[in-house]
């Protein structure tokens, strides 16, 4: 069989995958359309919203994790250049500010070129390497937008960790 016919064969919605990962961990989603699934989930500092959309033309699961912190227009060089220093330290996936409204998301893509189906083990690593990004870096964009802090100084104070209790 050629390449060609193998990927004009018929394949699971990597999004029904994304929807059975979803209702097995009874988080709230919204299917709206045969295109794209947004989850709601509930994190440590903020709620976030996945959106994942499938992009059959170029064969990508795409996800874009967004969450509750607007960008006033006077802070955004700043968080641009958080933006970069955190990118520096991503493997995977990557921060970005849309600034049509202000929004920091975390995007990264899943590419199932050839006909290759999702499995529910990538679509989960999809969603916790998000999860893992905004969590972990969600305090040194806070320290920007409301503390008015450099973006080199929020992001060591928000990477420091205290070892033991109080």
């Amino acid at each position: 069989m050629s390449l060609t016919a193998y990927a004009d064969e018929p394949r699971i919605n990597p999004l029904d995958v994304v929807e059975r990962l979803a209702t097995g961990n009874d988080w709230s989603f919204e299917r709206a359309g045969e295109d794209e699934i947004t989850i709601m989930v509930t994190g440590k500092w903020t709620d976030y919203q996945l959106s994942y959309t499938w992009m059959a033309d170029i064969e990508a699961l795409h996800l874009a994790c967004a969450f509750d912190l607007k960008v006033p227009e006077r802070r955004r060089s700043e968080v641009q250049q958080l933006i970069a220093l955190v990118n520096e330290q991503l493997w995977i996936g990557h921060f970005d500010l849309w600034t049509q409204d202000g929004m920091v998301m975390f995007r990264h893509a899943l590419v199932l070129a050839g006909g290759v189906e999702a499995t529910s083990q990538q679509c989960q690593a999809l969603l916790s390497s998000a999860l893992e990004a905004c969590e972990g870096y969600f305090p040194a964009y806070q320290f920007v937008v409301w503390a008015g802090k450099p973006a080199r100084q929020a992001l060591d104070a928000a990477m420091f960790e205290t070892s033991g209790e109080a």
